[in-house]
């Protein structure tokens, strides 16, 4: 299998994108000034245990709906790209498909995801798929907040996870 990367820009700085001949496989916003290094690829190639090969342009089609996403416009990826869930298994795959029925602008405790999922009390194991999602942004982890409202972690970024759920309360 080829797989193969590009970046996209976001206003947090340009993300890693990963796509097999299936769709993509993992959209990674970067914690580097610089994301063109190589380490940024030495996890998911671990984990696809293949290297990506660079391929300048494809995540243009990503771009144009990360574009109208951050104008405001409430795409949900999910219908426009094809996901490659290979990198999420178990009842976290389950936890982040359940993810991606949260609408635009709304927002769903851990605990109410769990329940949708089919494993009420799971809450926690909610949590981990959030952190460890292999599509930041694109599954809407950021819509996924603690029972008493507050809206947690993003990663080390909860003031990503703020500017997106604003963003989208327009």
């Amino acid at each position: 299998m080829t797989f193969r990367y590009d970046f996209a820009p976001t206003p947090f700085g340009d993300a890693l994108a990963v796509f097999s001949h299936e769709g993509i496989v993992r959209f990674d916003l970067s914690e580097s000034d610089d994301p063109s290094v190589p380490w940024l690829l030495e996890g998911v190639s671990r984990q696809l245990r293949a290297i990506p090969e660079h391929d300048p342009g494809a995540a243009d089609e990503l771009t144009e709906l990360l574009d109208r996403y951050f104008d405001g416009e409430p795409v949900r990826f999910d219908e426009h790209v094809r996901l490659d869930w290979r990198l999420a298994d178990g009842f976290a795959l389950t936890a982040l498909q359940t993810i991606c029925t949260i609408d635009w602008g709304e927002t769903m405790s851990y605990g109410e995801v769990a329940v949708l999922a089919g494993h009420p009390g799971a809450a926690r194991a909610v949590g981990t798929a959030c952190r460890l999602t292999p599509f930041s942004i694109i599954v809407p982890v950021h819509r996924v907040v603690r029972s008493d409202g507050s809206i947690g972690q993003y990663g080390a970024h909860p003031e990503r996870k703020r500017f997106l759920l604003d963003l989208e309360a327009g």
